[in-house]
């Protein structure tokens, strides 16, 4: 008996949305390389420039540190949210409160002012003797400030994800597990963190792509060693815009700057 094999039929709307997007894609293309006011000469001559790839490597720093500070955090909050005590309950919600709801700009100028706020930080049993004092502003430097705001505002967003992956594991699981004689932190640790991983990576994911983004805005601390200050720093003699890759390749919306080859040298 013969065997029928069916084969695909192309549909013509494709073929007609392929041409569509190929005839648009190269027109954007076209715009771009043809353009002088890009002055792509410029961009490929700046773009292993010290300045620009000591920013790149500052700017990842701060995004893996943030999200490090952040992932801490926000499980630590997603847990007390689910916790039986009212009182941990009731700090874990106020911190999501306060972090999702005031702005990350301001948040890190608070960060900034930090060392103008508080001159000296000291460590001791409260309103009783101090142990030791130290100078905030040798301790909480713009780098440090702008870790500390970034890793603080990502741990409020990303715990809301981490407690809905949390809440996606059938409680039955939890209750058996309880039936055995396991204990709470056994349980998740064992248990459910496992299983809810799954649901919480994907997201995890997109807000370190956010991150990356982010941290154009530390010079609200400020500091001026991430990717963006760097490129204004160099285009400030000319004012010449043009787009320069970020982090990993992508193209930021916004434009950056660069210096011509008459910058005065640092």
């Amino acid at each position: 008996m013969e065997t029928i094999h069916p084969q695909a039929r192309v549909k013509l709307s494709n073929i007609v949305w392929l041409i569509v997007m190929a005839v648009l894609g190269a027109m954007a293309l076209n715009a771009l390389i043809t353009n002088d006011a890009f002055h792509w000469d410029v961009v490929g001559r700046y773009l292993f420039d010290w300045r620009i790839l000591r920013g790149i490597v500052y700017t990842l720093v701060l995004t893996v540190l943030a999200m490090v500070i952040g992932i801490i955090l926000a499980l630590t909050m997603a847990v007390l949210r689910e916790s039986t005590n009212a009182v941990l309950r009731a700090a874990a919600r106020f911190y999501i409160w306060f972090f999702r709801g005031t702005p990350i700009y301001t948040q890190l100028m608070f960060w900034g002012l930090l060392p103008s706020l508080y001159q000296k930080l000291s460590l001791g049993i409260p309103f009783g003797p101090e142990f030791f004092t130290f100078q905030t502003d040798r301790v909480i430097t713009p780098f440090i400030a702008a870790i500390i705001g970034l890793g603080l505002n990502e741990g409020a967003y990303l715990a809301e994800i981490i407690r809905s992956g949390l809440g996606a594991i059938d409680p039955g699981q939890r209750e058996a597990a309880v039936a055995l004689g396991m204990r709470s932190g056994t349980i998740m640790r064992r248990i459910i963190l496992p299983q809810a991983m799954r649901i919480i990576i994907p997201p995890t994911g997109n807000e370190t792509i956010s991150m990356l983004k982010t941290t154009s805005l530390v010079l609200a601390v400020p500091f001026t060693l991430d990717l963006t200050f760097a490129a204004q720093d160099l285009g400030s003699k000319t004012y010449l815009t043009l787009p320069l890759p970020r982090g990993r390749g992508d193209l930021v919306p916004g434009y950056y700057f660069a210096a011509h080859d008459g910058a005065a040298p640092y």
